[in-house]
């Protein structure tokens, strides 16, 4: 076994040093109970260092490690050996296949090439493909996301992921949604408008639509400094306007987005963006103290709720399931999910409704269930239905 399988990673050094090596294969795994199935293995640049990057396929997940040559080598030998009986080298010039047997005889078998290998085999690091262009985009500079080589700070990498999250989840919500050549919008809570700005970016150079985003926030200085950087861009149907979500005053729009409105002020959002005719309403809800005042069951859940922790993660359940058979009562399909993993934002729970057409059986159907909910909680009532 031994000639025969350093013969065969000789010829995996050779064509990796001479930058023909496409990829390389381990399968038919040798316990039928492992949990690893495959390896997938290609050369990569990193830091403009040739390495072989190692992809692990496991039954839930993949992995992904980058090793040099020799590293390579030393894995693709000990996995041959312990973890599969079969390999494929694929080069420029030939493919091998590599096959053993439980007796640890080896078969090698030369064929010609059936991939062409690229101008460039070594793919450099892999800049993902983002909604938003960090380098194009020059009020990201303003906002403090990016350098002024349009490279995003160290520091911000979360942000920049979260802002093209957001929209990434937009995208895919309206993407079957019929609208006109124009769109109006509303951020409700704009704060710094790092969305605001993203979305109205995405919107007029993605979609090429005529939109007029308006972003509603309390803080004067933010409102300022956000008028200001869209005025820059040039982004003449952007607007930030002071104002709660309580209180502000909005004519029919065609998306009300709400991210992390405190309490019952998604709320507030949820009932503006109902009463503005909303095609689609977009709600992150942020702290749940409303329901969980009241929360005081009689029954067998008091087991839980005796505890803080689970007092409060019960009621943030309970208070967003109201809040989708509230949107469901009044005419919309709703949708609750979590949108970005906790190691980015903790406050990860977005609420999404879609108008859609509804009987009136339907609605009352809705209401129903707020009602029961209401009774299992012993619940006086959701600060949302009472808007109505």
């Amino acid at each position: 076994m031994t000639n025969q399988l350093q013969s065969f990673l000789q010829k995996i050094a050779e064509s990796f040093n001479q930058k023909e090596l496409i990829k390389i294969t381990l399968g038919n795994k040798r316990s039928k109970s492992a949990d690893l199935k495959n390896v997938f293995i290609k050369p990569v640049l990193i830091k403009n260092a040739p390495k072989l990057s190692f992809t692990y396929r496991n039954p839930t997940q993949d992995i992904f490690k980058n090793y040099d040559l020799k590293e390579s080598l030393i894995l693709i030998e000990k996995m041959l050996q312990t973890d599969f009986f079969n390999a494929d080298l694929f080069t420029a010039a030939n493919d091998l296949h590599l096959s053993a047997d439980n007796s640890e005889t080896i078969k090698i078998i030369t064929r010609p090439a059936t991939l062409a290998v690229k101008a460039d085999t070594l793919q450099h690091d892999k800049t993902k493909n983002r909604v938003i262009n960090s380098g194009t985009a020059n009020y990201l500079k303003e906002l403090g996301i990016t350098t002024a080589e349009g490279l995003v700070k160290k520091d911000m990498q979360d942000k920049f992921k979260q802002i093209n999250r957001y929209v990434e989840i937009i995208e895919g919500i309206i993407k079957d949604i019929q609208f006109d050549k124009s769109i109006t919008v509303a951020d409700m809570g704009s704060g710094k408008g790092y969305l605001t700005f993203a979305l109205y970016d995405y919107l007029t150079s993605n979609l090429k639509k005529d939109a007029a985003v308006v972003g509603i926030e309390l803080r004067d200085d933010l409102v300022d400094k956000c008028n200001q950087i869209a005025a820059n861009a040039g982004y003449s149907k952007l607007k930030f306007e002071k104002g709660t979500i309580q209180d502000a005053s909005l004519p029919s729009v065609d998306m009300l987005i709400a991210l992390h409105a405190c309490d019952t002020a998604t709320d507030d959002a949820i009932y503006k963006g109902i009463k503005a005719n909303a095609k689609v309403i977009i709600c992150a809800p942020c702290c749940h103290k409303q329901i969980r005042k009241q929360m005081a069951p009689e029954n067998e859940l008091k087991n839980i709720t005796k505890h803080g922790i689970l007092l409060e993660r019960q009621a943030e359940i309970v208070t967003d399931t109201i809040r989708a058979l509230i949107l469901e009562a009044h005419g919309y399909k709703t949708k609750v999910f979590e949108f970005i993993a906790t190691e980015h934002t903790p406050k990860n729970v977005l609420i999404v409704g879609t108008k859609s057409v509804k009987t009136e059986t339907e609605k009352q159907a809705s209401l129903d269930k707020v009602k029961g909910l209401k009774v299992l909680f012993n619940i006086k009532d959701h600060y949302l239905e009472t808007l109505f």
